[in-house]
């Protein structure tokens, strides 16, 4: 992609040679970088300072299709068709018309359209209406009206995609993981300039599609040509409790199924769904495009996170729970219970899916303190006791990164003490945190891993220690016992961050329309953790 850029602007740069020779300005002038921009602004009508707008980023774009547009336009190139090809590969345009000798320079369109529209202005003030009607009857930027709903589309298709790609997109909650803090069926505005613009690394996409064409089911985009990733400074930090959006870390190798998508990760480690994805085409996808989660984020790059029964310890101390945490708990009882209130009192959990079926008398719920006292005091023969989620999962030991060998007592609630990373800092290289940090160096990263020998090779260069070069986040859901997190998937890295939830706009319950409407929800702040 980097390559197509140079060469795109190498062609740009021969081309505005032809066209500054054209409209009476010295050809070489196209050929310096800076100066041409400048002299391009000044043909067009606008001051030469007007191209420091280019300097930009995001900004650029527009600036830079309003000058494709109006040096065509300023060789009397005043069709849709002649605009649009402008912006698409300005290059071929102007070459077209530096070499066209029937296309002269008609001089600066901006200037000469602020002319007109003064004119009309000045008819309309003094009541001339000779005068105006011979100007709109001569009007030369005159538009018709397919052309000007076309335009009017094409703007506000690009309006809201430049919206939802650099500023502000909206999200809704598909799973329990964050249940408590943000239901099934709350709809999100996700601020994407909190924790810093990210520039899209895909370039042809269908605009406000994220990865797949409903109806279709194909993927909306191109991985190729690309661009690198660079983020602008951003307005605040990630701190720990915050609730982030981001790319799921391991969804750059998936397979869809009708109920979900698993990664190819998810396959290797559980042999158990080679059936649920046989058959099925492996899509792989750029960080870019890969599916939007929603968690808290616990751990900050530089921290050391430890779980001792379910509850979290960071650096040593211990961490605050959300207000609304939820765990897995066995509620049993005689009788018959009075399960209507429990849609009253927000459980809207049952019994997990790696649970045994409930048997008369017994549930398994999800539940935050609140709703464990609520269901206490239903009856006095109600018995409400937390699971050892170890005891009822077919693997405990199935979480991040899967070292059986030194970390086989790790579960979801006894975890650690794990080491998230920080830029700039620098571990040791040996059995241990190779296996852990292995996804880090050569995916995230981008270094090529070997071990040979007992020797570790990074990049081909015998190597003892590795120096990481970017943050890293720890994620996990509210939900404790039905979230798949950073302890089932590890590390969030810095450039997978999307952006910082805001507030709910609207809510369903459960998820659905005809369930009806969570008003009460409606407006308020995603994160009330604080």
């Amino acid at each position: 992609m980097l390559i197509f850029l140079l060469i795109s602007y190498l062609l740009l740069s021969i081309s505005l040679y032809f066209v500054f020779n054209k409209a009476g300005e010295a050809g070489w002038k196209g050929l310096v970088p800076g100066l041409n921009f400048a002299v391009w602004a000044k043909l067009i009508g606008r001051k030469e300072r007007y191209a420091l707008w280019l300097l930009f980023p995001v900004v650029n774009i527009f600036i830079y299709a309003g000058m494709c547009i109006d040096l065509v336009r300023c060789f009397g190139k005043h069709s849709f068709l002649q605009a649009v090809g402008s912006v698409v590969y300005a290059p071929a345009s102007f070459f077209l018309i530096g070499k066209n000798k029937e296309d002269q320079y008609a001089g600066p369109i901006v200037e000469q359209e602020k002319a007109y529209y003064a004119q009309i202005e000045e008819a309309r003030k003094s009541e001339n209406a000779r005068q105006l009607k011979k100007l709109e009857a001569n009007n030369p930027f005159k538009k018709g009206p397919a052309r000007e709903w076309a335009e009017a589309i094409i703007f506000a298709v690009f309006a809201a995609a430049f919206i939802r790609m650099f500023l502000i997109e909206a999200y809704v909650i598909p799973t329990p993981s964050m249940e408590g803090t943000l239901l099934v069926g709350d709809y999100l505005f996700v601020s994407k300039a909190h924790y810093g613009i990210r520039t899209p690394k895909t370039v042809l996409m269908i605009p406000l599609l994220h990865n797949r064409i409903p109806v279709l089911n194909r993927e909306s985009y191109l991985e190729k040509p690309n661009l690198p990733f660079w983020r602008l400074p951003a307005l605040e930090k990630i701190d720990r409790n915050d609730l982030v959006v981001f790319n799921y870390p391991e969804g750059d190798s998936i397979y869809l199924t009708p109920s979900r998508a698993f990664s190819v990760y998810d396959v290797r480690r559980n042999p158990g769904l080679q059936s649920e994805v046989r058959g099925r085409q492996l899509i792989t996808r750029p960080v870019d495009k890969k599916d939007h989660y929603i968690k808290r984020c616990v751990a900050i790059a530089g921290d050391t996170l430890q779980i001792r029964d379910g509850q979290l310890y960071i650096n040593g101390a211990i961490s605050r729970n959300p207000e609304k945490i939820q765990f897995l708990y066995k509620v049993t009882y005689q009788g018959q219970l009075n399960t209507s209130v429990f849609e009253d009192w927000g459980i809207l959990g049952g019994p997990s899916s790696d649970i045994a079926s409930a048997s008369p008398g017994l549930l398994y719920l999800h539940l935050n303190n609140e709703q464990v006292e609520l269901i206490k005091g239903m009856d006095p023969s109600v018995q409400v006791e937390r699971v050892d989620i170890a005891s009822v999962r077919n693997s405990p030991n199935m979480v991040f990164p899967y070292d059986l060998r030194h970390n086989q007592d790790w579960t979801i609630d006894n975890y650690g003490p794990l080491y998230v990373p920080k830029k700039g800092a620098s571990i040791p290289l040996n059995e241990v945190t190779v296996n852990t940090y292995r996804r880090c160096i050569e995916v995230y990263e981008g270094n090529s891993f070997q071990i040979s020998g007992g020797k570790y090779l990074i990049n081909g260069q015998e190597a003892t220690s590795y120096t990481f070069t970017q943050d890293y986040y720890w994620m996990m859901g509210d939900n404790r016992h039905n979230s798949e997190d950073s302890r089932i998937w590890g590390f969030v890295p810095a450039d997978h961050v999307v952006g910082k939830p805001l507030f709910i706009w609207f809510s369903t319950k459960n998820g659905s329309m005809s369930n009806g409407i969570n008003w009460n929800r409606i407006f308020r702040k995603a994160n009330n953790y604080d």
